[in-house]
């Protein structure tokens, strides 16, 4: 009887230990799987993927997402609600040199070595005169990030569009840049707004603004616009905005208008005005010295603060935007 009682436990503690090893296992092999899971992976993809005249036709209505995996086929992640994105390599694409307008390091290549994530930041639709309906995707490049994260404070995210038309009930790809330039930080592009510069003719604006850590973030404003067969950047105006700085600080923002005079059918001109602020900083971590717009430096190393108001116009001389006559500047407040 004594025999048959070990043997019993025995047999038990060799079940229960067999039973803790599976369980362990298990364990090691969901955690690694799981692990292997959240590494963000690359899809190798054809050189044709940059093909500026690529075509493509998408039944209505048209899905954004599902469009950006026909134009970028690599594997697609939702690490969020807010971060989807398509992660893939091109092998046998030749890099170009693009523009980062952060110019803090040197312009990079694209498609990147070490792989890219692409996501559909937003969808522009508008309608011409006409009853023409046309639908702007506009997609935003970084380099691949094994966690889907967008990094690098002076990296700006990289630009790329594709405009579709809508002819019956199917929604034609008429122009495709997959890589224009790169804007903002942290590798993602600011928002893009539209803006009628002609009859019928359509840009983009964006506000690229950064600054270090804790200090004041300078903000540019930029025009893309589609001439000479491609989109590309026409416009670069400097001291557009002066944000993140102390409370009570110097600041100031500034607005654009188009000009509809009459005298121009395309290419019109821009009124841009500025307001702000200025008060003589204290020198202290947390209140220094900004670099002013050239307008207001003379003014400034004379008088302790003032509110003051720009006005510039801009127009097109063929090639770039730029400033014609001598900006209107007033001051009020002056102490």
């Amino acid at each position: 009887m004594k025999l048959f009682h070990n043997f019993v436990l025995f047999l038990l503690e060799n079940c229960c230990m067999r039973l803790i090893h599976s369980i362990l296992f298990s364990l090691i092999f969901i955690s690694i799987s799981s692990a292997q899971d959240d590494i963000v992976q690359l899809k190798n993809v054809s050189d044709t993927i940059l093909n500026p005249k690529r075509t493509l036709k998408i039944s209505d209505p048209l899905n954004g997402i599902k469009t950006m995996q026909q134009l970028f086929p690599g594997r697609l992640y939702k690490k969020s609600s807010y971060n989807t994105f398509i992660s893939w390599k091109c092998n046998t694409c030749k890099p170009t040199t693009y523009t980062d307008v952060n110019g803090v390091e040197e312009d990079p290549l694209f498609p990147y070595a070490e792989g890219v994530a692409t996501r559909l930041d937003t969808t522009i639709n508008y309608t011409d005169s006409k009853g023409n309906q046309f639908k702007m995707l506009v997609f935003n490049h970084s380099v691949y990030d094994a966690d889907g994260s967008q990094t690098g404070r002076f990296s700006g995210g990289l630009l790329g569009l594709a405009k579709f038309a809508k002819n019956g009930s199917v929604w034609e790809m008429k122009s495709y840049q997959p890589a224009i330039a790169a804007f903002g930080a942290f590798s993602h592009i600011p928002a893009l707004k539209l803006v009628e510069i002609g009859e019928d003719q359509y840009a983009f604006s964006l506000i690229h603004a950064n600054g270090g850590a804790g200090g004041p973030y300078n903000a540019y404003l930029y025009l893309i616009v589609g001439f000479n067969g491609k989109y590309q950047t026409l416009m670069e105006l400097g001291d557009y905005r002066l944000s993140n700085n102390a409370e009570g600080s110097t600041e100031w923002s500034s607005t654009y208008k188009v000009v509809n005079d009459g005298k121009k059918k395309f290419f019109r001109d821009f009124t841009i005005t500025t307001t702000g602020f200025y008060k003589k900083a204290k020198g202290t971590e947390e209140d220094f010295e900004v670099e002013m717009p050239k307008e207001l430096s003379e003014m400034a190393k004379t008088k302790k603060q003032f509110n003051f108001t720009i006005e510039k116009r801009l127009s097109f001389d063929g090639k770039w935007y730029t400033i014609v006559g001598k900006p209107v500047v007033k001051y009020y407040n002056i102490k």
